[in-house]
């Protein structure tokens, strides 16, 4: 079984950016750089061979490359008992284009369409728990907060592998954008496709 997810890497500066934001917040287990991600499209657990139906539809997905700014904080969870926090994107059109072009093209090989309502965002912290106060002191000082437009020009499958302090994702495959009569860029022959040193880690 493969456990698979559809995302955006982000460029190193952006990163850099993020990781800027990052302190002051009681009880937040911060991401680190290779941790920053955005996510178009969560797929699960499959079996190898629909794996390999996933890696043909997304080479099928067609979208012209676009910008992109990451702005505005928030968290998910309850206010006083929070799950998470984050940031949102400034336009979230193309990004809400380009998922649901991804969600159509995995819904054709036999995942089930998505649920969820899509908001694009980066999470930044997770918590067990924190001090709401904090927490929102934290939120209004950071009120304004802004990354540098950046450009897509790809998307990644990624391959999520739990262990004991947390899960690997490594990039599978990466397509890239407005691609019409080209092949998709691929890491690697077969799952998971990418040598070690280049998984993002999550705890």
């Amino acid at each position: 079984m493969h456990r698979l997810f559809v995302g955006l890497a982000l460029p190193q500066p952006v990163r850099q950016q993020l990781l800027l934001l990052m302190g002051g917040v009681d009880g937040a287990r911060w991401q680190g750089d290779h941790q920053l991600h955005l996510t178009l499209r969560f797929i699960g657990e499959v079996p190898a061979r629909q794996a390999d139906d996933i890696r043909s539809a997304l080479a099928q997905v067609r979208a012209a490359p676009f910008t992109v700014t990451l702005e505005g904080l928030g968290t998910f969870g309850k206010p006083r008992s929070p799950r998470s926090l984050w940031i949102g994107v400034a336009d979230a059109d193309p990004l809400k284009h380009l998922h649901e072009k991804i969600d159509q093209a995995l819904v054709r090989v036999g995942l089930a369409p998505e649920q969820r309502k899509f908001k694009p965002h980066v999470t930044l912290a997770r918590f067990k728990r924190t001090n709401p106060a904090k927490l929102d002191g934290y939120l209004e000082a950071r009120a304004g907060a802004r990354t540098a437009a950046f450009p897509v020009t790809r998307f990644t499958l990624f391959e999520s592998h739990l262990c004991s302090d947390g899960a690997l994702y490594d990039p599978v495959e990466t397509y890239p954008l407005d691609r019409s009569g080209t092949e998709a860029v691929e890491d690697g022959p077969d799952l998971p496709g990418i040598a070690a040193a280049e998984r993002l880690h999550v705890e």
